[in-house]
């Protein structure tokens, strides 16, 4: 470029950010009045002086998140194409400029769909069609980029057209499940009572203000230059720090439940989010990725994080591009002997020898993208002998065994494996945990050279089966990790009122929203006249945050099922119904809720209501326990006693760790003087729970019947 235009450019650039006004005037930042809603300018007025980073940007997988559905936006092929899938008959064809999805369910209801949004565009892109109430649900059948083909991304079965997972239903409804990691400044709006939505974004895309935050502050900094007593990242985010970037990046790149209405860019996470654990359900025993976790439950647990790598360190913020290719992405950092076969023991240049390939195993998702864990671990195919969780090995010499591989690993590396999280994690999932076992876990929890995901996902699977159990967790209530405190809170519900309220007082003023909120859940159901002597103002705002969690959450069928529980502990038992009933209606497979409707069905004294609900759960569930359990008690209640003894035994037979079931039926024959059968079974109940007090009074009486008189007054002393 001539020096002339390059001095012009600059000019313009440089006015582009100066007051429009024809005179330089001053104008100070107090005089600033937002005209913009929320504060929201949108992104042709970043584009004026970040030009460089707004191209970067540009046609990036944020940029073309969402669009308006039209002839350069559409990449599936609507040319007149018929096709079958699971049992399901498309057309896709155009109309008016207007693309058009004809379906045939499998049940023989047919209709005609206007695509009115694509969603995304590599390697697959998904449809949005309008419903009524403010819905927009996502297509089923998507469209393979590469095989421009279209294909079901949960291929295989006929789903019902009122399946929880059917794409007209909650599962894939746009609102509740993808808007607000897809567009920016989203605004769910939805209505609980009348289960519709008013969702507003400014931008419908992942847009500049998504990651920086609303910009017109910074706008007005930029244009009214002569305020030199402030810089422009007083008004924008910047994310320069680890901190910064994952506060910015980890709201949709997580997997996670809302706290609060909106997502505010730049405000912590645990302010606004609770991230999942690593449960079973969505990852693998030893924290590898299952389910799809988004990137940061996995990242959280990795080395890297721990050293303060950024995801800007590998990745180009704006374009998302890898910042380099293969494995010069990790020389970056790492020193040249990991490349070498001395180190990875396969031939230079192969594939093998890519260190992704070891320490990033992936999965596909949604049928045919493949997303790396980001855990970035060491192959541990000893673990998978023994646990049987998937390692890099196998996954790659899939005619080998695993303990074939973990010779070769003691082989090359020793016989030694570094200490790492996972040993721990993958005990705590360990059916029978031994006393010395349990030891090792309590010590686990609060070492601090663990992650706390890792601490705090242990904690969410421990069983309290004694008092002195308590004693790590109470320290844990110490962690520097709200997540790791949350989860040790939530380790209290059971408890009596005044210990749970001694524990909620320490905790209900915490600096983190999830902490606070916690702190009102294990509050819940205490009358207020026992609450006086905490701090009032924070009681008042940690149960404001609770409610505004739950209602916030209340589009998910799992998130009417917490709504009737808080419900139900605080005795408003017709609403506890309203919202379970609801849960149902999302989503029928939702099985937990059944017992729960069951329960606030006794409790109203509708006992054929409750005994209606459990046997619809056993039709879905034979093997469901706790409803086995729950029509046993109906059943010895209704006097029904042969009926209630042979569903508690059915229930302790599904579950020898079911104690309730092996009380209840220990209560049932020693009512009965039947102490054979009631020794057995309330000694079943004391093997899964030694130290509780119940069970142990229970037994005193049974010995007492049958005339053990020393060992029940040996057991009545013990207990005092």
């Amino acid at each position: 470029m001539p020096t002339i235009l390059k001095l012009l450019f600059v000019f313009f650039l440089f006015a582009a950010c100066k007051n429009n006004s024809e005179t330089d005037s001053y104008s100070a930042i107090t005089n600033f009045k937002s005209v913009h809603e929320d504060g929201y300018v949108g992104d042709a007025q970043c584009m004026q002086c970040h030009k460089t980073v707004y191209d970067s940007w540009k046609d990036s997988d944020h940029d073309l998140a969402m669009q308006i559905a039209n002839d350069s936006t559409v990449l599936g092929n609507f040319n007149d194409e018929r096709i079958v899938l699971d049992g399901v008959s498309y057309f896709f064809t155009k109309k008016n400029n207007k693309f058009i999805a004809h379906i045939k369910e499998i049940d023989g209801s047919e209709k005609e769909y206007v695509i009115a949004y694509t969603f995304g565009v590599y390697p697959l892109q998904q449809y949005l069609v309008d419903f009524e109430n403010g819905r927009k649900q996502v297509l089923r059948v998507s469209w393979d980029v590469d095989a421009k083909k279209w294909y079901h991304q949960y291929e295989g079965g006929k789903m019902n057209p009122h399946d929880w997972m059917h794409w007209t239903e909650s599962s894939q409804n746009w609102n509740t499940m993808c808007a607000e990691c897809h567009s920016t400044n989203l605004k769910k709006n939805y209505s609980a009572d009348t289960d519709s939505f008013t969702t507003t974004y400014a931008s419908i895309n992942v847009s500049c203000e998504s990651c920086h935050g609303p910009a017109e502050k910074h706008v007005f900094w930029a244009k009214n230059s002569g305020d030199t007593t402030n810089i422009a990242h007083t008004y924008i985010l910047k994310g320069k720090t680890q901190l910064e970037q994952m506060t910015m990046c980890a709201p949709c790149h997580s997997r996670r439940a809302k706290l609060t209405e909106n997502l505010v860019p730049g405000e912590y996470f645990e302010n606004q989010y609770y991230l999942q654990v690593l449960d079973t359900a969505n990852y693998h025993a030893d924290g590898q990725i299952d389910n799809e976790d988004y990137v940061y439950g996995s990242f959280l647990q990795s080395m890297m994080y721990h050293n303060n790598v950024k995801c800007a360190d590998c990745h180009n913020v704006h374009s998302l591009k890898l910042k380099k290719e293969g494995n010069n992405l990790c020389l970056q950092c790492h020193a040249p002997t990991y490349n070498e076969p001395s180190h990875h023991f396969h031939p230079m240049s192969s594939e093998s020898a890519q260190c992704v390939n070891c320490h990033m195993t992936g999965k596909k998702y949604m049928g045919i993208d493949f997303r790396r864990d980001h855990s970035f671990r060491v192959p541990r195919p000893d673990q998978s002998v023994a646990y049987g969780t998937p390692n890099a090995c196998t996954q790659c010499h899939t005619d080998q065994t695993d303990a074939w591989a973990a010779a070769m690993v003691k082989q090359w590396y020793g016989e030694n494996r570094r200490d790492h999280f996972s040993d721990g994690l993958l005990l705590s999932t360990k059916p029978g945990i031994t006393v010395a076992e349990r030891k090792k876990l309590d010590a686990f929890i609060t070492n601090m050279k663990y992650p706390a995901i890792a601490r705090a996902s242990v904690i969410n699977n421990l069983n309290i089966t004694n008092v002195e159990q308590f004693v790590p967790i109470i320290n844990s209530l110490k962690d520097a990790s709200p997540l790791v405190r949350y989860n040790a809170l939530m380790k209290f519900r059971d408890l009596n009122l005044m210990d749970r309220i001694s524990i909620a007082a320490e905790h209900i003023a915490d600096t983190s929203r999830l902490v606070r909120i916690g702190s009102a859940e294990i509050l819940s159901g205490v009358p207020r006249e026992q609450l006086q002597n905490l701090d009032q103002n924070a009681l008042l705002k940690a149960q404001k945050e609770l409610a505004i969690m739950l209602h916030t959450n209340a589009d998910f069928a799992t998130g009417r099922l917490r709504l009737g529980d808080h419900y139900l502990q605080n005795n408003d038992i017709p609403n506890a119904i309203k919202q379970y009933q609801m849960a149902i209606k999302k989503d029928s497979l939702l099985l937990p809720v059944y017992p729960n409707l069951a329960t606030a069905y006794s409790m109203t004294g509708n006992t054929q209501a409750a005994l209606e609900t459990l046997n619809v759960l056993l039709k879905k569930n034979p093997n469901y326990g706790r409803a086995y359990y729950l029509r046993g008690l109906l059943n010895l209640e209704m006097k029904n006693n042969a009926q209630g003894e042979a569903d508690l035994i059915k229930a302790t037979a599904l579950d020898h760790t079911d104690s309730r079931s092996h009380y209840n039926l220990a209560t049932y024959y020693y009512q009965n003087k039947n102490w054979t059968k009631a020794e057995k079974a309330v000694k079943a109940a004391l093997k899964v729970e030694p130290e509780n007090g119940d069970f142990r009074y229970l037994l005193a009486l049974i010995y007492e019947g049958q005339g053990k008189r020393a060992e029940s007054a040996a057991i009545l002393q013990q207990l005092q």
